[in-house]
């Protein structure tokens, strides 16, 4: 069973209404360790631990930016490893598993960067994250790009919660009082 890595920072959605950014980024977090949780061992590397599901492990960002927060948790992590980004709240345990399955995988979102990774060996991983850095993890290593929609409907503006407000998970669903 790999481990699953999910690293959150409350601050980055900064695209989002300011009246929602918060409530919203915690409830796609919950969403997402909801779905991991059915796959394996869950760490949740963050700023702010208070926003962790209780149960979950916290792996402490020390602000160095995603890769190196990515990388302490990794380093935690002995055998195969998912890292699945928290703003990815139409999530599914069958779409981790998928990626899981993928071996050596990234799923790429629609502005050319990378919303997960499926690391069967953590030591492949390499802090290549940023505008266009599915490309740099492709040039980095044999990465297989799959497609996976639960894994590419990434939130970074509320355009993207209404255009995946039927496929939202229940907390930001909930949050949102959107309609099952």
């Amino acid at each position: 069973m790999p481990a699953v890595v999910i690293p959150y920072r409350g601050d980055a959605k900064r695209r989002l209404p300011a009246s929602l950014r918060a409530a919203v980024a915690v409830a796609m977090l919950g969403d997402v360790v909801d779905a991991a949780v059915e796959i394996g061992r869950v760490l949740v590397v963050t700023d702010d631990p208070s926003v962790v599901p209780s149960g979950i492990e916290v792996v402490a960002d020390q602000g160095q930016g995603l890769g190196p927060a990515v990388a302490a948790a990794l380093s935690e992590v002995a055998g195969h490893a998912l890292v699945v980004n928290a703003d990815l709240p139409a999530v599914t345990p069958a779409s981790i598993r998928q990626l899981a399955d993928a071996g050596l995988a990234l799923v790429e979102a629609s502005d050319g960067t990378t919303n997960a990774l499926s690391l069967p060996d953590p030591a492949l991983f390499a802090p290549l994250y940023g505008p266009a850095s599915a490309d740099r993890f492709r040039a980095h290593a044999p990465f297989a790009t799959v497609s996976i929609p639960e894994l590419e409907a990434d939130v970074d503006s509320d355009a993207d919660l209404e255009r995946l407000a039927a496929r939202l998970g229940r907390r930001t669903r909930a949050l949102l009082a959107v309609p099952a």
